[in-house]
Parts: structure tokens; C-alpha cells; sequence
């Protein structure tokens, strides 16, 4: 399969995968609080989830290219020219929903996604080096390795400055794993844009998954804890779908061009700025402290290290 670059401009990739990210943080925000409304952080993200399977379900259908692309990727999988486990980028995508509800509502949507950030730029780096997304393998140059290292050390700062308990501490590792699966989500659901030929193929795929898993961990939850007494009114509640979708269909689309690294560096500094703006405004869990301000200073500046120009080429598979 050829990997050739799309005609989308660097800059204008990274630029969109900021925006992008900083969907992601107001995703974090409305799922985080539907979580604290209703009680039950794994029917909070089986609802964002099934949102957004739903509104891709329609446009799939609406879709005649979505719908080819779904037939070429069947058929891609049957012959065994595209790998089953490639299919699985939506369990990360759930896990990472499931977490904002269980644990960003818990020690805050700043600190959160501090620690996504981190996860975010090392599952990057392994990503881009092991060569799994559709652009190639991008070996790291010292940019990359330092920026890489910078949001590492920002988490630890967020976490020393402003958390003194022991179980807090340990939920700041819940996001961070999320991190590292988001970009092996990235790279998974490139993979598969590319097997099918259309980003909404590749995204319903990704909902698919994601909510199919979320379903049965929210029928536990519904088993053991019963049906929520009541639901919130506040209509923006229930758009994590919504800005799920177009952060999926977006990073599907712009991974090519910038590689897994730095299409998370970008999307993380989104996520940042949102989630600090977020936090101060509409507190989850303490709001905006000085630890966490300095943290999210480290991450933004890890950002725009690993960013520098002068990445080598990538080197791309040979064909067979």
C-alpha cells in the first residue's frame, strides 16, 4: 500500500489538530459533569459514545463513499490484507471517554489532562519510531526526545504541587495510560482511513468498537447500581458524541501529514488551553492551582520543542 503525503500543508495539519484538541477538553468537561450528575461515570460514557455512533450511523448512510469505504475494508480484512487488531482503535477511544467520567470529575480536568497529555507525546514517540501510523516510521530527533521528556516532568510537577494523597496521586496515572492509548488510536484509525479510503468509515468503525465495550460495562454498572434517579437538563451535557466525532474524523484525516508525534504534541496543546479556560470557569475538582498552572506551562513548552523543525524523512515500507 503506498504512503504517499496528503497535500495538507504541516502547518495547517498541526493547527487543526489544536483545534481539535481543544475539543477534546471541552469533551472532558461535558462528560465530567454528566458523570457527577448522574451518578454513574460508565453510563455517562456509553451515552457520549452512543451519541456519536449515532450521528455516524446517519452519515455513513447518507454517505455512498462512507459506504464503499466500509465495503473496502471488509474486504481488505477478509483476503487478510488488513489485520483484525487493527479494527480495535475504539477501545482506546472508550477507555479514554470512560476515564473522563471516572476520573477527571475526581482529581479535575486540568490535572487530567496533564497526565493525557503525557501519554499522549510518549505513546506518540513509540508510534512514529515502531512506524505503525500510515505516514512511516519517523525516528525521534533530540526535539522530539526532549519535548518527549518535558511532559513527563510537567505531570510529575502537577501531581508534587498539588496533591498530597496517596490514591490521588495513583488516578493521575488512569489519564496518562488513556494518553498512550489515544495515540495508538490515532495511529490504528490512519491505518484504517487508508484501508478504506474515507475518514467516516474509519470513524464509524472506531464507534463501533468503542461503544459495543462501553455498552456491557454500563449494563453491569445499571445491574449492580440501578438506573439513575434523575438526568441533567443542560442540553450541552450530551455533546461529548458530537466532539467525538469530529476529533476522531479529524485526527483520522490530518495523522498522515503530521505523524502520530506531532499531531498529539498539537492536539494536547489544544486540550491544555481549553482545559485550564474550562477549569477556572467551571471547576470540576478545585480549579486552577499554581502546581497545576506551571504543569500545563512545562507541557505547552514540550509542545513547541518536540514542534521544531528538522524531523527527518520517514522511512517508508518497502513495497511488496
Amino acid at each position: 500500500m503506498a504512503n504517499a503525503r496528503t497535500s495538507i500543508p504541516v502547518w495547517a495539519a498541526l493547527l487543526g489538530s489544536g483545534l481539535a484538541g481543544m475539543l477534546v477538553g471541552v469533551q472532558s468537561r461535558a462528560n465530567g459533569g454528566l458523570s457527577q450528575q448522574i451518578g454513574d461515570g460508565y453510563l455517562a460514557a456509553v451515552v457520549s459514545f452512543g451519541s456519536g455512533l449515532l450521528l455516524l450511523s446517519i452519515l455513513t448512510l447518507c454517505s455512498p463513499a462512507a459506504r464503499a469505504g466500509l465495503g473496502r475494508l471488509r474486504e481488505e480484512v477478509r483476503s487478510g490484507g488488513y489485520p483484525v487488531w487493527g479494527l480495535l482503535g475504539g477501545t482506546c477511544g472508550a477507555f479514554f471517554v470512560l476515564s473522563q467520567g471516572l476520573v477527571a470529575s475526581v482529581i479535575g480536568l486540568a490535572l487530567f489532562t496533564v497526565g493525557i497529555v503525557a501519554g499522549q507525546v510518549l505513546g506518540g514517540l513509540v508510534m512514529d519510531r515502531i512506524g505503525l501510523g500510515p505516514g512511516g516510521r519517523v525516528n525521534p530527533t533530540p526535539q522530539r526526545i526532549v519535548g518527549t521528556v518535558l511532559a513527563v516532568v510537567a505531570v510529575a510537577i502537577a501531581v508534587s504541587a498539588d496533591i498530597g494523597g496517596g490514591n490521588a496521586v495513583w488516578l493521575a496515572v488512569v489519564p496518562l495510560v488513556a494518553g498512550v492509548g489515544m495515540a495508538w488510536q490515532s495511529a490504528v484509525n490512519g491505518l484504517v482511513r487508508a484501508a478504506a479510503r474515507s475518514a467516516i468509515a474509519a470513524t464509524f468503525v472506531n464507534f463501533v468498537v468503542g461503544t459495543a465495550l462501553l455498552a456491557v460495562l454500563a449494563g453491569v454498572s445499571i445491574a449492580i447500581r440501578g438506573w439513575p434517579a434523575a438526568w441533567p437538563a443542560s442540553p450541552w451535557l450530551y455533546i461529548g458524541g458530537l466532539l467525538g466525532v469530529l476529533f476522531i474524523a479529524l485526527a483520522t484525516i490530518l495523522v498522515r501529514t503530521a505523524g502520530v508525534l506531532l499531531l498529539s504534541m498539537s492536539n494536547v496543546a489544544g486540550q491544555l488551553i481549553a482545559a485550564v479556560l474550562l477549569e477556572a470557569g467551571l471547576p470540576l475538582a478545585g480549579g486552577v492551582t499554581v502546581g497545576l498552572l506551571i504543569g500545563a506551562a512545562v507541557a505547552l513548552a514540550a509542545v513547541v520543542i518536540a514542534a521544531i523543525p528538522g524531523r527527518p524523512s520517514p522511512r517508508r515500507p518497502s513495497s511488496e
